[in-house]
């Protein structure tokens, strides 16, 4: 029992280092577009379109993730997942105009990031039951401390040695993991048996996420998130790029890094305080939800209006601590009210959801860009955690203990 306890910890360490490298590879992208760019001679609207597909095929694809991850091997798909968008990260350096990068960047990357996300999340949870938001947390700091470095690393190579090799140095060490991956992760031996019993459908988790309204809820608010975020993390390094006159080094590394310290730090707050509030009342995990996104509102706009480079990190701060309040609870909230054999399925059809959603960011910001410019587009952003912090404090209220109560 001891060894087992311990090895829960070495799963979360595992697949701790896995997430890193997931975000880390797609913030690389993001970072260097301005040298795609102007190496290609791509178009703001083409560049936008480039990301846009991404999160599209990640997002049709991820459902099918799901469903794969209740009926077969976790371990197996998490290593063969992590090697395959590893090696098209590589194959994107080689990319010598936009359907190369299409093939390469969205299809390759996107297809192989899409079946990590689903059985990465429902392995942790069977290891972690009474630690599950907690460990949930930790594992969250893997996705700000990756999109930080990242965002350094990426510039720095990509301005020194070639925005080419960036995509060969992450995809390398992803290929490192993906093997240590294969040695050391394990699936959980208690469920074996459960699954054998219990064979999931791939419509079965369709049904039952859209037929629990917390759960349906949460896919809307998690929707919103994840376009907010995107516009984010595709747009920013060039906003402060072009409008602050900084190395691409520095935007990279300035955009992201405030937002995500101050995430680290709210994440581990909240999943602390989230698990203690939860033995009282488990809604006040999707409460915690919603007020992230209300008070992370004013700060987006803040970051998208300034010409104060201090204001717009104060916005980065706020943004990022608020934000953590919902990462912390995200799929904790989820597999409160949705049963454990459709843990997988539900959290692919949510991701779908939310990429579908997330997709459209990158080219509605891409095309208001010479238009308004993206600080306007930038500051609307706000708009949608408004609506989606309202709502998940409505279900909190009237929605969640019923659909809790029939699950526990």
């Amino acid at each position: 029992m001891k060894e087992n306890n311990r090895y829960k910890w070495e799963v979360l360490a595992l697949l701790w280092i896995a997430f890193f490298l997931n975000q880390a590879d797609r913030q690389v992208f993001n970072v260097v577009l301005p040298l795609i760019k102007a190496d290609l001679h791509l178009s703001d609207l083409q560049i936008g379109s480039i990301a846009t597909a991404f999160n599209l095929v990640y997002a049709l694809l991820v459902p099918l993730a799901g469903y794969v991850g209740d009926i077969f091997s976790k371990k197996w798909i998490v290593a063969l997942s992590i090697l395959f968008w590893s090696i098209a990260t590589m194959f994107t350096g080689l990319s010598n105009g936009v359907l190369m990068l299409v093939m390469m960047r969205s299809i390759a990357t996107g297809g192989g990031e899409a079946f990590f996300g689903p059985a990465n999340y429902s392995l942790l949870a069977q290891y972690h039951k009474g630690t599950r938001a907690f460990a949930m947390s930790i594992h969250q700091t893997s996705y700000y401390i990756g999109i930080i470095l990242s965002g350094y690393v990426a510039g720095y190579i990509g301005e020194r040695y070639g925005w080419r090799n960036a995509f060969y140095v992450f995809g390398a060490v992803g290929v490192i993991h993906g093997i240590v991956l294969i040695f050391r992760l394990k699936d959980k031996k208690d469920d074996t048996e459960v699954k054998k019993e219990e064979k999931v459908r791939l419509l079965e988790g369709f049904k039952i996420l859209f037929s629990t309204p917390t759960a349906l809820m949460l896919t809307i608010g998690f929707s919103g998130l994840i376009f907010v975020l995107t516009g984010y993390l595709t747009w920013m390094p060039t906003y402060l790029y072009e409008n602050f006159n900084m190395s691409l080094s520095s935007a990279g590394f300035h955009s992201m890094f405030y937002t995500h310290l101050f995430a680290f730090v709210g994440v581990i707050l909240a999943g602390k305080y989230s698990d203690k509030f939860a033995k009282k009342n488990p809604s006040s995990r999707m409460m915690m939800q919603g007020v992230g996104l209300l008070v992370a509102a004013p700060f987006i706009v803040m970051m998208g209006n300034s010409t104060v480079l201090v204001t717009i990190y104060i916005g980065f701060a706020g943004f990022g601590f608020a934000r953590a309040f919902f990462d912390a609870n995200t799929y904790t909230v989820l597999y409160d009210v949705i049963p454990e054999k459709y843990h997988s399925s539900a959290s692919g059809i949510m991701i779908m959801s939310g990429f579908l959603v997330g997709s459209m960011s990158p080219i509605v910001l891409g095309y208001m860009k010479p238009l308004f410019g993206l600080s306007f587009g930038i500051s609307m952003l706000a708009v949608v955690w408004v609506v989606c912090g309202l709502l998940l404090i409505f279900t909190s209220k009237f929605l969640y203990k019923r659909d809790y109560a029939r699950v526990h």
